[in-house]
């Protein structure tokens, strides 16, 4: 049995910057994934990452970021924990800066910042438009130079913990097709958000929130689940990314009429507002008849010339020609709005500890909280960067003087692994059978229809009771084909699809309890945010009736909770 002093579960941003830390605190890494870390989701993070450099505004602070944080997240927030994200934020970026991370600079050499939807200052660091490409290079760069293990083509299935706490992984290793039991004395999990679950989103194939899943079922609630981002600019029938950074650069938002319709919604700060807001705006054009017949409304550009967009807006540039025929030098972006974050996830403290002893989590998988309801553009990439640091040197603080154990518990989770993919084989085999990709489709549809940018209780309990049903029929009759499990992907499929049908049901389940409207949480029912019965988190805890739901008080500080108007 492979032994490690802390396996970390991702090869994303969070998960890389989680290894190194961990390294340079003295453990015995190991990086475990089903994809190469170029291939991870951080990737795709196009327009910047947040620091007060005060390099466009010098009147820009620690606190400044804080408050637009704070602000920004509907006050759901934990002011104290955000407050440590801005001030790690300048150490993390001054970081990268000195590891080689090729940021887009001023003439006289610093690091160029541009404003984003919500930000008092112009705060955030970019690299062009392909800002997490860059940094995610950078970070693997020094994960390269460290020698730390990798272990990929290994897909996680199931955390391995008895009343002592985690003491390591099962995993489906592609190559051969074998069950692995790994053992640690500390694991991290790293594994990103739970898009996948919507039929409209920006997030790639492996965003399931399985990772999440993993923590939930090993005992960890899950935090504020109902919290889902829309992100207002995604691309026409593909709904790849438009970044925000094409609306920080001064792109504009028209309806169908050729009206900037942001000034009904957000007349200060117009395509600036935060995203929840101009989300909401865009979809309410398109619901009321003001869209163009298709279900859109356009984003231009074309005003910052060629060059402006070939400097600085490049990407966009080529996925608007590539995926939608538009050259945005010349004509409008068709955009609508699609699933972007997942502002919920694994309780953890500020230093990425668990309730479950030697269990960590960073990134998106994980709700510190820093986001709240609604998370700030370009907090995204320094939530990985900041909290994937401290959770590695966090877990390795707490192996030390740890010995080995648990193997009984690995073994009986291999055990309970094996029989629940020897039942998929089975019920695959079977005349009748249901592909689970068709549920999975099913739960997509369901998701963005029921529990979408616009809520109330008649669609939430419907929803609810869809995924129900979606759950039973997969497990009395849905299955993967063929025998084999070498690169069976099938397979890695359906086994993600039991975490998306849990992890749907705490979302949809908490969202049809929280009776309020609150950043990207709004209940056309209960249109008001109410500060008196809801300031509070929302707790998911397994039980195998479905999630049962508790609270805890949000950590309030300086900031007095107040209307948020942009």
């Amino acid at each position: 049995m492979d032994k490690h002093d802390v396996i970390i579960i991702g090869g994303g941003l969070s998960g890389l910057r989680a290894a190194i830390e961990a390294k340079a605190n003295g453990g015995e890494v190991a990086i475990l994934s089903g994809t190469y870390p170029m291939r991870s989701h951080s990737v795709a993070a196009q327009g910047g990452i947040n620091a007060s450099l005060g390099n466009s505004d010098p009147s820009d602070s620690v606190e400044k970021h804080a408050f637009d944080t704070v602000k920004g997240s509907d006050y759901l927030a934990d002011q104290d924990s955000v407050i440590e994200l801005c001030k790690d934020a300048v150490t993390r970026v001054r970081e990268l800066d000195t590891w080689g991370c090729p940021f887009s600079r001023y003439e006289d050499g610093r690091i160029a910042q541009r404003p984003f939807g919500g930000a008092e200052f112009p705060r955030t660091c970019y690299a062009a438009d392909k800002t997490g490409h860059a940094i995610t290079h950078t970070v693997y760069q020094q994960v390269l130079r460290l020698g730390i293990t990798q272990l990929y083509e290994k897909v996680a299935l199931r955390l391995a913990v008895d009343e002592a706490g985690v003491h390591g992984v099962v995993a489906l290793d592609l190559k051969s097709g074998q069950l692995e039991g790994l053992q640690a004395k500390a694991v991290i999990i790293a594994t990103g958000g739970a898009g996948r679950v919507y039929s409209r989103t920006t997030n790639a194939h492996q965003s399931t929130g399985y990772g999440i899943a993993m923590a939930y079922w090993a005992g960890v609630p899950m935090e504020d689940m109902e919290f889902i981002q829309f992100h207002p600019t995604t691309l026409l029938g593909s709904n790849i990314l438009i970044t925000e950074a094409a609306r920080g650069e001064g792109g504009l938002l028209y309806n169908a009429s050729g009206e900037r319709f942001m000034k009904r919604y957000a007349p200060e700060k117009m395509e600036l507002a935060p995203r929840d807001i101009v989300a909401r705006a865009i979809w309410t054009e398109i619901l009321e008849g003001r869209g163009f017949e298709g279900g859109y409304v356009n984003l231009d550009i074309t005003h910052l010339g060629a060059k402006t967009i070939m400097d600085k807006l490049p990407q966009i540039q080529e996925l608007a020609l590539r995926m939608a025929g538009v050259d945005a030098t010349k004509e409008p972006i068709p955009i609508q709005p699609g699933q972007h974050y997942t502002m919920g996830g694994i309780e953890t403290d500020s230093v990425g500890c668990t309730r479950l002893p030697g269990l960590y989590a960073a990134g998106e998988c994980a709700c510190v909280s820093i986001h709240g309801a609604n998370r700030l553009g370009g907090n995204s990439l320094l939530d990985c960067l900041v909290f994937g640091a401290r959770a590695g040197s966090a877990a390795t603080d707490y192996l030390r003087g740890k010995q080995y154990g648990g193997e009984a518990a690995i073994e009986k989770t291999l055990n309970e692994v094996d029989s629940l993919i020897k039942s998929l084989f089975k019920r695959g085999s079977e005349p009748g059978n249901v592909n689970h990709h068709h549920i999975r489709k099913e739960l997509q549809t369901t998701m963005w229809d029921n529990v979408g940018i616009f809520r109330d209780e008649e669609r939430l309990t419907e929803g609810l009771s869809r995924i129900r049903q979606l759950k039973e029929k997969f497990y009395s009759s849905s299955g993967v084909f063929g025998e084999h499990s070498v690169f069976n992907l099938d397979l890695v499929d359906a086994m993600m699809l039991t975490g998306m049908l849990d992890i749907s049901l705490a979302i949809t389940g908490g969202a049809l309890i929280r009776q309020e409207s609150r950043g990207s949480h709004y209940r056309v029912d209960y249109n008001k945010r109410d500060d008196q019965n809801w300031l509070k988190h929302t707790l998911a805890l397994h039980t195998k009736e479905g999630p049962r739901f508790e609270y805890k008080p949000v950590q309030l500080g300086k900031w007095v909770v107040k209307e948020r108007e942009y």
